[in-house]
């Protein structure tokens, strides 16, 4: 109690402070000609500290009474500076900047001979890392203002958001103020300090390039122009220097070897010798929206840059709505801590156009990186990024060892609990960059909405709104949940899906109910818990044609903690299953096309069963399985020929499955007790923690699966009982190639190793589609196989591959890739003990409208045509999860 009465004194002595700053320098920042020049940098030298100006070219710099060097920086201009006295009042302090001349004498150009501007970039990519890594520790107070609006919308729309408080053209902003301290390898902490918001426009956040350094290989999966791969992605020229601060800075243009998404053109502004960044001014695009990126750097320490304002527009338009954001981030009141590592700072030798000295030390692996890295002596920039290679590699080896986990990074958010509740005056006092008339506007606008829909809430209201939820009888389809106190809850699952109809049971209806009881518990770094949960899932289903209930209920432990967790349970009942486990076919696909084209895709059988099962997740990388099952299946006929389509030509297929193995023997009606266990194994995983809570890095590391099944014929009652052993691995991972494409593939290999008595809901089946939509997962199904006809009890192995460009055949055309679309070619193929080879090879346009996937494909059976045709699906990178 007394620690946060003192903490509140101190924010409010230092609020009033900051309220007494009655005097600093404000003013304008424009052209000769004029024109405002909007986010420059305003950098006082002798405090280390600067503002950018607003989109109208003011600033305003509060400052204690003295004397300050003022230098003003935009890029394209000659910085300027100013020595200024600082009394008791504002100092009216405007600029008016000369356009930058640019010397090319500085370095010799003839005709025939290698564009300087590539070895500039070959050392400044060669130090990227030191420059990434030079300071151990740094700390920096963030002001970040978004301002957006939408400019267009659909004609019919444009009423609807009116109604709604949304106006065309109108700005709708927001501010913080946030405390980052970085440490390496790669930790952040941010305390949000303060905020101010009257508008939502987070979707297009430029956190990911504030807090990710252009001296790291991809900003937000964009090739930064000094990766180590830059050569592949850009080429460079030399567009002259100039002197800056009593630095040499060259201008390099940047051009992207083929234009699009994820690579960035423009300009950089590199440091000589330093070979640091300067400045920058890029654009790019992603997903179709166009961005642009401006950062202006400033010296905090000795031979350390360090970005000062960070400007950033987005903007872009879908389904004719048309918007932008515009983003601006000053980086001030830096504290920073050098990496004593790397205090020696050697010369850079360029081998390709330069001598290198016969008695250059060589990179050596016998000897630590860090006692390497202690000699300033000369070395080849291919040597030096060995060297730092090695030493960063050292570093996070020493991390991971003394803290026994595999942590890449870490982040840690947290929000000062008067954040929200700061006044006018606070934000006037402290904010660097002045508001602009509509930014102004806005704010009054939605500060009196904001207190108009205050008014209408009564307390009453309020108290109303929190009362528990009532029984509402839509829920019971539509799904809905009931608190009951103490962690007990009950209620509906999303029944309406389960309307439908197939020719076994003809219309259906289903519902599925839970009950619930949860408990957890903070562990005591008050971030982590430990959770226990007891849940109990009835479902039953009927069929109107087959006049058959069906139900089932699983009974569910789980005990779940901050890495690890155990489920248990026991289920059983008379229930209607797919042949495939999986479920490859959706219950209303199946239904749509039996009613409207007279295609039954979807083949059940029935089971009395009873099921227990468990399951540990040792870690994140290391999961296991096991289930006992003993089961009575039965085969099914159909009872409904009902269909729209009435044409004589189609009729339905059979229950049974056509096969190419299966004899009438495999759909008898049997019985089976079979054991199952699997492993699941991550090697190389890694993690990230983000508030104290460790999550992994799946893309970075490869699923390997394990899977063994056994049938016990002696543990049943019935002739007609399963007798086998099935063994089966596989292999499933993504796999990026910078900006340039992805790799996904799921490999699959396996065996009966005996086959005595193995029935067909026991087969090996794999993941068929024989309709015109397209599966979620790039690697997931198969386009056009049928369903279980390659289904097998002998051995198999089956390969799905799917490879995304960025640039292919008609991404050659650079509008295309700004779009947003991605061209991807699939090859898929199974082969079985009795089966042909199966293969399919097919192309596909991906993100078309930002939503949609259309691809093509064709089947071929022992390299003869089989089939083919189109498909459309959803964007490969929209995730959709059908689970409950």
């Amino acid at each position: 109690m007394t620690r946060n009465l003192f903490l509140c004194l101190t924010l409010l002595f230092l609020g009033f402070q900051n309220f007494s700053f009655a005097q600093g320098i404000r003013g304008k920042v424009s052209s000769q000609d004029g024109e405002p020049l909007p986010f420059a940098s305003v950098y006082i030298r002798n405090l280390e500290d600067g503002v950018p100006t607003n989109e109208n070219g003011l600033y305003e710099f509060r400052l204690k009474p003295g004397f300050y060097d003022v230098i003003v920086q935009f890029l394209g201009y000659k910085s300027q500076l100013e020595t200024v006295e600082v009394k008791d009042a504002w100092v009216e302090l405007n600029f008016s900047l000369e356009q930058q001349v640019y010397n090319l004498s500085e370095v010799e150009v003839r005709a025939g001979a290698e564009d300087p501007a590539l070895t500039i970039m070959r050392k400044a990519i060669s130090k990227a890392k030191y420059h990434r890594m030079q300071l151990q520790t740094y700390s920096t107070t963030v002001y970040l203002k978004g301002t957006g609006q939408l400019t267009d919308a659909p004609f019919f729309m444009k009423k609807t958001l009116e109604e709604e408080g949304l106006k065309l053209n109108e700005a709708y902003t927001s501010e913080s103020v946030s405390r980052i301290t970085f440490t390496l390898p790669d930790k952040v902490e941010e305390k949000v300090i303060s905020i101010r918001t009257n508008g939502d426009n987070q979707g297009t956040s430029p956190a990911p390039y504030i807090q990710t350094s252009f001296y790291q290989d991809q900003i937000n999966e964009i090739v930064s122009p000094l990766s180590r791969y830059a050569f592949q992605y850009y080429q460079f020229k030399y567009e002259g220097s100039f002197f800056d601060q009593e630095v040499m800075v060259s201008k390099i243009k940047v051009t992207p070897r083929s234009r699009g998404e994820r690579v960035f053109e423009g300009y950089i502004y590199i440091i000589e010798d330093l070979w640091a960044i300067h400045s920058l001014d890029l654009k790019t695009s992603l997903l179709g929206f166009q961005i642009s990126a401006k950062q202006q750097y400033a010296p905090v320490a000795t031979n350390v840059w360090m970005p000062l304002t960070h400007s950033y527009t987005f903007g872009g338009k879908i389904f004719g709505f048309a918007g932008e954001f515009k983003y601006l981030a000053s980086t001030r009141e830096y504290e920073v801590t050098l990496n004593p590592d790397l205090a020696a700072v050697p010369e850079i030798i360029d081998e390709k156009v330069q001598d290198v000295p016969q008695d250059i030390p060589k990179f050596d692996k016998s000897i630590s990186a860090l006692e390497q890295l202690a000699s300033e002596e000369p070395k080849t920039r291919k040597e030096y990024r060995k060297l730092l290679n090695e030493y960063e590699k050292e570093s996070l080896q020493e991390q991971q060892v003394a803290e026994k986990q595999d942590v890449v990074s870490e982040r840690n958010y947290s929000v000062d609990s008067l954040a929200k509740k700061r006044g006018l005056a606070y934000w006037d006092s402290i904010r660097p960059v002045p508001l602009t008339v509509k930014e102004i506007e806005g704010y009054k606008r939605d500060d009196s909405l904001a207190t108009v829909e205050t008014a209408k809430m009564s307390e009453v209201d309020s108290v109303a709104k929190k009362a528990r939820k009532g029984f509402k009888p839509l829920e019971v389809l539509t799904g809905g949940s009931y608190s009951f106190g103490k962690g007990v809850s009950m209620g509906f699952k999303e029944n309406l899906t389960k309307i439908s109809f197939n020719t076994v049971e003809g219309w259906k209806v289903g519902m599925g109910f839970f009950y619930r009881k949860y408990s957890e518990v903070k562990l005591a770094d008050s971030v982590n818990r430990t959770r226990k949960s007891f849940n109990i899932e009835p479902e039953l289903r009927y069929g109107f044609s087959s006049d058959r209930f069906y139900g089932k209920v699983d009974f569910r432990w789980s005990h779940t903690q901050p890495t690890s967790g155990q489920t248990w349970g026991i289920e059983g009942g008379r229930y209607i299953y797919q042949f495939n486990s999986e479920e490859p076919i959706q219950e209303q696909v199946n239904a749509a096309y039996s009613l409207l084209v007279r295609r039954n895709n979807m083949k059940l059988f029935e089971q009395d069963f009873a099921r227990v099962y468990w399951s540990h997740r040792v870690n994140y990388g290391l999961t296991y399985r096991v289930n006992f099952t003993w089961a009575e299946r039965k085969e099914l006929v159909n009872n409904s020929d009902y269909s729209f389509y009435n044409k004589p030509e189609r009729e339905y297929t059979p229950n049974r499955p056509e096969n190419v193995e299966a004899a009438d023997l495999a759909f008898q009606n049997n019985q089976i007790a079979k054991l199952q266990t699997s492993v699941e194994w991550r090697p190389g995983l890694t993690y990230t923690i983000r508030n104290g809570r460790k999550s992994p890095n799946f893309e970075r590391s490869p699923l390997i699966t394990f899977m063994y099944q056994k049938a016990f014929r002696e543990l049943t009652t019935s002739v007609n009982a399963s007798k086998f052993d099935l063994l089966e691995v596989g292999l499933k991972h993504d796999i990026r190639f910078g900006a340039s494409g992805k790799l996904d593939f799921n490999v699959t290999a396996g065996g009966f190793l005996n086959n005595d008595h193995v029935y067909f809901q026991d087969f090996k089946h794999f993941g068929g589609n024989r309709t015109i939509f397209s599966n979620f997962g790039p690697a997931s199904n198969y386009r056009f196989m049928d369903y279980y006809k390659y289904s097998t009890n002998s051995n198999y192995i089956s390969g799905i591959a799917h490879y995304q460009f960025r640039k292919f055949l008609l991404t050659q055309l650079p509008m295309l890739r700004y779009s947003g679309v991605r061209e991807n070619i699939f090859v898929n193929y199974l082969k079985t003990e009795n089966s042909p080879h199966y293969t399919e090879i097919g192309y596909s346009l991906d993100n078309l409208f930002r939503i949609f996937r259309l691809e093509l494909g064709v089947a071929f059976e022992n390299g003869k045509y089989l089939r083919s045709g189109p498909l459309f699906g959803i964007a490969t990178f929209i995730n959709v999860n059908f689970e409950d």
